[in-house]
């Protein structure tokens, strides 16, 4: 028989000011592609692995590189320096897959090295500016935040994955 535990209001006032709060919110993780370093927030991050066998899929623009399979799971795999449209390389020790859930989606964002998680409050975040860019990279651009004399690019994983390619290829995680 389960047995009920009741709590009096009291009790919360021994708790961490951190205990109440979200402990994801303003984090991000940052990782390198080419010279520059994004961020992505920690809440869609679920884990990072080491670089593996990717299958290709036909048809897919060149950014899509395939699906693996993570412990029974068909992930596709989107490669961010193709996708920012950087000229492609030669993966090392270093590359990694970001794998991220975003809009109920897991996916891989295949980066050139992870770095760190950092902690930006929000009201060291601006919003992006609005570059007028022929090939419109500043729409995956969610933010700059600012770290001590730095200025990091905030990225919004949501709109990085949201085109018809991209949506095609996430519905062979529903076939499983």
């Amino acid at each position: 028989m389960a047995e009920t535990v009741r709590r009096d209001a009291r009790d919360d006032l021994f708790l961490d000011d951190d205990e109440n709060e979200d402990t994801q919110a303003n984090k991000y993780m940052f990782f390198r592609i080419a010279d520059e370093s994004y961020g992505i927030g920690i809440r869609h991050i679920l884990e990072i692995i080491e670089l593996q066998r990717i299958s290709q899929v036909p048809d897919m623009p060149s950014y899509v590189k395939g699906v693996i399979n993570l412990r029974g799971k068909v992930i596709p795999v989107v490669d961010l320096r193709l996708r920012f449209g950087l000229p492609e390389r030669v993966y090392d020790d270093r590359t990694c897959i970001v794998v991220a859930d975003v809009s109920r989606t897991t996916l891989g964002f295949i980066v050139d090295t992870v770095e760190e998680v950092i902690e930006i409050a929000e009201n060291n975040v601006e919003e992006a500016p609005k570059f007028r860019t022929q090939s419109g990279k500043d729409r995956y651009i969610s933010g700059m935040g600012k770290v001590d004399e730095d200025v990091k690019i905030l990225l919004d994983v949501e709109t990085l994955v949201r085109d018809e390619d991209v949506q095609a290829i996430a519905k062979t995680e529903a076939v499983d």
